[in-house]
């Protein structure tokens, strides 16, 4: 690599080595690409804050699909990865949850369809365990907040598999899908779980936010994401841009679903 002509993908500057000369950026190898390298971004992201996790935020909130695209592309000097502002925005989420996103309490999880079948199980459990509800309702709720923080990036992957059949002949590879939902989840981790959940503390609104009033908030917020980012990412036009972007919205909201269920198996088990 020392010896190899690059073109930069950031400022187009043509160089030798492993960094532009010019702006820093590092030439992407398949190390760059491991498990290892990504926990090792999240790590530099969670300790080391700076400017680039406002920069990049304010990215996704203005230009929704550009940290994905960036990423993608290769251009990753000037933004933190999708994965580190969204493994950070979770940190900072799980501190004071109110709003039910990711994280889902017995309460959110009987609102499911499920609901009588989940009602079977956790009778049947609390038995098992020697405890009525409100006790078992209590162990649950701490040990589904632990899981929900593992166990979040199983929502991320089914977001995006919607993504690989909607967009099969835009030349993406998966991982390229898993970036746009992990832009998606930081968007909605900060506007919907975040934000939403400051302005619930502060202007005391918790008694109007019913299941309704959220899923119109969700619907119309993620619309939103969905519209530009396809648009920018994608290069979604008309009315494929449009139809597509709401066939998306109801798959988030089948992954939704489907990612609370396993949630709710899983937390069941390790009780």
């Amino acid at each position: 690599m020392i010896s190899t002509t690059h073109i930069c993908k950031s400022c187009a500057n043509e160089f030798t080595g492993s960094f532009c000369n010019q702006c820093g950026e590092k030439v992407l190898t398949k190390k760059d690409k491991s498990f290892q390298s990504i926990l090792n971004s999240v790590l530099l992201t969670v300790t080391f804050t700076d400017s680039k996790f406002i920069r990049t935020l304010w990215q996704v909130l203005r230009n929704p699909g550009t940290i994905a695209r960036d990423f993608s592309a290769g251009k990753r000097v000037k933004n933190i990865s999708p994965m580190s502002l969204f493994f950070v925005l979770n940190l900072f989420y799980f501190f004071f949850p109110v709003i039910q996103l990711f994280n889902a309490s017995l309460t959110t999880q009987l609102l499911s369809p499920l609901s009588p079948f989940y009602k079977t199980l956790i009778a049947t459990k609390a038995v098992s365990m020697g405890v009525d509800i409100k006790a078992f309702a209590m162990l649950y709720n701490l040990k589904t907040a632990t899981l929900a923080k593992l166990m979040v990036m199983v929502f991320v992957v089914l977001s995006s598999l919607p993504l690989n059949v909607l967009y099969w002949k835009k030349n993406k590879y998966f991982m390229d899908h898993v970036g746009f939902a992990v832009e998606l989840a930081a968007f909605n981790l900060f506007v919907n779980a975040i934000v939403l959940t400051l302005i619930v503390r502060i202007a005391g609104l918790g008694t109007y936010l019913d299941e309704i009033t959220l899923t119109v908030i969700f619907i119309t917020t993620n619309l939103y994401f969905v519209l530009r980012a396809s648009f920018v990412f994608y290069h979604e036009r008309g009315w494929r841009l449009v139809v597509k972007s709401l066939v998306l919205i109801l798959f988030l909201k089948v992954a939704l679903e489907a990612y609370r269920s396993i949630l709710f198996f899983v937390t069941l088990f390790m009780l």
